[in-house]
């Protein structure tokens, strides 16, 4: 099998190759030639697109599918094929399930479901056993099962002695732990940002303190243990200072933030439309800012969609009943692109959290294996919400115009065009 990209910008900032138009050949999933001019032959598979570019495949690290026991919100199945009409050579997948993924059956489970598909999934195990933060679940025998990190998804870990033990813990086989920046008991029954819109919509507020005092105490914790801290979908300008600080005194601590909270401010609540909530809550114009500014100075060190489907049982209801989380796997290019450049944003889905949880690295040079993602970053569009492919369709970008469209993926060997 070959395939033959035809004219594509190559966007790798450690490729040779970075910002020229070349010929890409293709054979068994291998990048066998690039060229500027490579002729078609008729045993090649021709991509030949506006504006096509390239990057190294993208990895989203933090998305939900559901399946085990919520497939009405998503299957693995389809699951899989939305991440790679949208982009996604790669996904770590939450263990927010039922039951939760907190043993080695269960990680097996969910590798052995996604065997076949061109975007490779990979587990994200349960720190405490059922995600009810009292006891730790089996960290070592789900890593050697594949699991790749281990956190309670949208949960923080309020037992301040069971985080340490934790972060000692996984020390032992090299485990990156997950810490959610949330403190219960300052959030409260909140549902969105503490400030002048919560106040004027008359909504119970979650003050950023909630997140500042979670993302402190885990850092003192992680000072005292050593280890590597992951701290998932940061959302204020304070917690961008804290982790910066953190980093520069040498600690282990990696973060990342959602597209969302890149692009949208708590401004979005005035309609009361249950899209817009999500956890943590959508935050200032000053917040977004100080966000994007992270991204481009290396404090923030990845990007996730923080995928989330929820049925419309559980979010076509009121604000105050709906459940948080949005999908947002087929809006992340179109979003970040209109926003960020390039080369800001692409080393944030691709080399940089593929270092940080330990899978292979990905280049665009002759010889190496092809895994990589397609897209036009030119054209603009408008992401309506009866083109979501997704199960659930709780975007909070619907109707909302975006820059970028995604062509696809070719990847584990398989062309999937969008």
């Amino acid at each position: 099998m070959k395939t033959l990209l035809k004219n594509a910008t190559i966007i790798d900032t450690e490729s040779k190759y970075h910002l020229q138009k070349k010929d890409i050949l293709i054979a068994n999933g291998v990048i066998e030639k690039i060229d500027n001019d490579i002729k078609v032959t008729s045993d090649i598979t021709l991509v030949n697109v506006e504006n096509l570019h390239i990057s190294c495949g993208w990895f989203d690290t933090s998305v939900c599918f559901g399946e085990p026991g919520f497939e009405e919100r998503e299957t693995i199945k389809n699951g899989l094929q939305v991440a790679a009409k949208s982009g996604f050579t790669a996904v770590a997948v939450n263990p927010n399930t039922n039951p939760v993924i907190d043993s080695k059956s269960d990680v097996e489970f969910l590798i052995n479901k996604a065997s076949k598909f061109a975007t490779k999934l990979f587990p994200i195990g349960a720190l405490t056993k059922n995600c009810e933060g009292k006891d730790l679940a089996e960290l070592f025998d789900m890593k050697q099962s594949g699991a790749i990190a281990f956190g309670d998804y949208a949960k923080p870990i309020s037992d301040d002695n069971l985080m340490k033990i934790a972060l000692l813990y996984a020390q032992n086989f090299d485990g990156l732990v997950l810490s959610f920046p949330k403190n219960n008991s300052i959030a409260a029954e909140g549902i969105a940002n503490e400030g002048i819109n919560s106040t004027q919509l008359g909504m119970k507020g979650i003050p950023a303190l909630a997140e500042h005092l979670q993302i402190s105490r885990d850092l003192f914790l992680l000072e005292h243990t050593g280890g590597k801290l992951h701290i998932p979908t940061i959302s204020t300008s304070k917690s961008v200072e804290l982790i910066k600080e953190a980093k520069k005194k040498g600690l282990q601590v990696t973060c990342s933030v959602s597209v969302h909270h890149l692009v949208l401010t708590d401004d979005e609540l005035h309609g009361f439309d249950s899209n817009f909530k999500t956890t943590p809550p959508l935050r200032t114009k000053e917040d977004v800012k100080a966000l994007q500014k992270a991204v481009k100075s290396g404090v923030i060190d990845m990007i996730t969609s923080d995928h989330n489907p929820i049925d419309i049982e559980h979010k076509k209801v009121d604000f105050s009943e709906a459940k948080n989380g949005v999908i947002g796997l087929e809006s992340a290019f179109g979003a970040l692109n209109s926003v960020l450049d390039l080369t800001d944003f692409i080393p944030l889905l691709t080399s940089k959290p593929r270092s940080i949880f330990g899978l292979e690295k990905t280049s665009i040079k002759e010889g190496a294996k092809a895994d990589l993602s397609l897209f036009n970053p030119a054209e603009k569009n408008v992401f309506y919400a009866k083109n979501i492919l997704s199960a659930s369709k709780n975007s909070p970008f619907i109707d909302k115009n975006l820059q970028g469209k995604v062509y696809g993926i070719f990847a584990n060997n398989q062309l999937i065009l969008s």
